[in-house]
């Protein structure tokens, strides 16, 4: 028989003890497992059982983008330079991509808002909230891939062998996502005007990265493409999912790094917030 878990409170601060900290952190990541993935069929299954076209709200938004994008480029009303894929399949592939990015971005956020009623009434491992989130994000994204690669199909496009890296890309958007999205969760708590900004800056980021617009060659834009850190991300995944030598590789490899070691800190930062955060929502 399984021995119960005893926990201790104390009014020091879990920093006084990081080593303490750090592997408290990682139980409870392994502890919130199963929780995890019953809140995520559960969520999963409210979502799709509550819209009348299911699963197709998936992609049906990447896909309206690609059209509209398609129909101002061909009516001249949007000048579109060179691609190295037909355009419609660049559009499409980097609506897709985007799109997993900012599920992953807003999965903490919402996660732990829907949960709101859970954390005053029961304790349980707060990393099972992020783990469902995650959770979601990859089985969102499993559908949204699965009709990507059938559309490039059709357009003649084979991947090769670059789609056996393409899960890395996959798990490198969620990753920079998830670190963000984690970054705004305890004031996003506080204060709904945070997530309704943050959607509207990544709504004006996603045209200064290359989803629906080639790299620019020269000038201010293309230094501003050139620095913005979700660049690599969209163009090695895109370039892996289609068969094309990856350019942005080293780049690629940096924002991972950096974006694992944010995700770090502000894990920390959510494990500190969560007390009393909690505190003020059941005051």
């Amino acid at each position: 028989m399984t021995e119960p878990r005893i926990t201790v409170y104390t009014p020091e601060s879990s920093l006084a003890s990081p080593g303490v900290m750090i592997r408290d952190m990682f139980r409870d990541l392994a502890a919130g497992r199963e929780l995890a993935w019953r809140l995520a069929v559960r969520d999963t299954s409210a979502q799709y059982r509550q819209a009348y076209l299911g699963i197709l709200w998936a992609f049906i938004m990447p896909l309206t983008n690609t059209v509209t994008w398609v129909f101002l480029s061909q009516a001249g009303i949007v000048t579109v330079g060179d691609t190295a894929l037909p355009y419609p399949a660049y559009v499409f592939s980097g609506t897709i991509l985007w799109s997993i990015l900012m599920d992953a971005l807003n999965a903490p956020l919402a996660q732990t808002n829907g949960a709101r009623a859970m954390l005053a009434k029961l304790n349980f491992p707060r990393e099972a909230l992020l783990l469902a989130g995650i959770y979601k994000v990859l089985f969102n994204a499993a559908i949204k891939v699965s009709l990507l690669i059938a559309a490039l199909l059709l357009f003649g496009i084979n991947p090769g062998f670059g789609l056996l890296w393409f899960p890395l890309g996959i798990l490198s958007l969620i990753l920079v996502g998830t670190a963000i999205g984690l970054l705004i969760t305890p004031v996003g708590m506080l204060y709904t005007d945070v997530g309704r900004v943050l959607s509207l800056l990544m709504q004006f980021l996603m045209y200064l990265t290359p989803v629906v617009f080639p790299m620019p060659k020269e000038g201010w834009p293309a230094l501003v493409f050139q620095v913005n850190p979700l660049t690599p991300l969209i163009l090695t995944s895109r370039d892996w999912l289609t068969g094309l030598s990856p350019v942005y590789l080293d780049y690629f490899l940096v924002v991972n790094g950096a974006a694992f070691l944010l995700l770090l800190l502000v894990w920390v930062a959510y494990r500190l917030a969560m007390p009393i955060l909690i505190e003020r929502m059941s005051a």
